[in-house]
């Protein structure tokens, strides 16, 4: 008797954590529906497919290369970018591109083209997680993404959905030696330290599809944020060291005001591709015509931040777009609250 209890106990234990995921079905075939699998099993149509990738993307943006193969490598309002593996040191990918958008790093037949608006959908609402894992259904039979996808194939992203997610907040100290402090279940604690501070806002173009403290990008190298209003141009970027140091692309971040530049402690490993800050935490969240599933979805899955100006009150970001050295010069501290999902 006192063997069935302990199996029923474990059996109520695994199920009660279980994750949930929401399941992301693309097909290569143009004109077919793009659709989201719910944990309960609802299925959403999300769009159609308009053109389906042809090759792969090599070499893709630097950071693509910190990511995990046949996962998602960036989550974003105007693309989501899938590492198919790393070659010579460099990411190759495939990207999944609104059909009016602007994303530079989805290169010429390497990506799907998807009729949802930029910011919605698979860029919005049911944006996957970073780290989310992908593979292709071919034939009735699934395998890892190894390759470009072929006609008929349908791409497969199965994105976490954690109701009660490692850490639900970070607070950043925006000044050289700054800490970046993690809130979570097991407490607060210190996960890194600034090297640069972030005193001014520049044209991020994908900011143009996203809101004022809103998470335009999230990807192993790099948390965009928006500081326009949708529809105008204007942002900060905050990034780890390594990505700073080594990526070609990144040089100006030493020079200019919109970058914020974050360090590992002493002794602990880089950041790059890591959680909670570049790995399996911020999605773009819904706006427009999303309609999640209830509002505790709704509204949960939007992370924000938030800032303080000389060592004020919390407050929301100021709204600044263009390129304005010194726009943020007096915010002292910025916060990000996580999504969570709760269903």
């Amino acid at each position: 008797m006192k063997k069935i209890i302990v199996l029923i106990l474990l059996l109520w234990s695994s199920c009660a954590y279980a994750e949930s995921f929401i399941e992301l079905r693309i097909p290569c075939i143009i004109g077919s529906n793009v659709k989201a699998v719910m944990p309960h099993g609802e299925i959403l149509t999300l769009g159609q497919v308009l053109k389906f990738p042809v090759k792969t993307n090599h070499p893709a943006y630097t950071a693509s290369k910190w990511a995990a193969p046949s996962t998602v490598c960036a989550s974003a309002v105007n693309a989501v970018h899938i590492l198919v593996n790393v070659e010579d040191g460099r990411g190759r990918i495939i990207s999944l591109v609104p059909s009016i958008t602007v994303a530079p790093a989805a290169a010429p037949g390497a990506y799907f083209s998807l009729d949802m608006p930029a910011g919605t959908g698979i860029f919005g609402g049911f944006a996957p997680l970073t780290g989310s894992e992908v593979r292709v259904l071919h034939d009735g039979q699934e395998s890892p993404l190894t390759d470009t996808p072929s006609e008929g194939d349908t791409l497969i992203i199965r994105t976490p959905l954690p109701e009660s997610p490692s850490v639900y907040m970070v607070d950043i100290e925006n000044r050289p030696a700054g800490r970046v402090i993690a809130y979570g279940a097991r407490g607060a604690h210190v996960i890194a330290r600034v090297v640069r501070r972030v005193a001014g806002v520049g044209r991020f173009g994908g900011t143009v599809y996203q809101n004022v403290g809103r998470i335009r990008a999230s990807h192993s190298g790099v948390i965009d944020v928006s500081t326009s209003r949708r529809d105008e141009v204007g942002g900060i970027q905050i990034m780890p060291l390594k990505h700073a140091l080594t990526s070609h692309e990144m040089i100006n971040a030493w020079s200019l005001t919109q970058w914020m530049i974050i360090a590992p402690l002493p002794g602990m490993p880089d950041l790059e591709g890591t959680p909670p800050l570049f790995k399996s935490a911020l999605v773009p969240g819904p706006q427009l015509g999303d309609k999640l599933p209830d509002v505790w979805s709704q509204y949960g899955r939007k992370p924000l931040v938030l800032c303080r100006r000389d060592g004020g009150e919390w407050e929301r970001l100021p709204e600044v777009s263009g390129k304005v050295d010194d726009a943020l010069i007096d915010v002292t501290h910025l916060r990000i609250y996580f999504p969570v999902w709760t269903w």
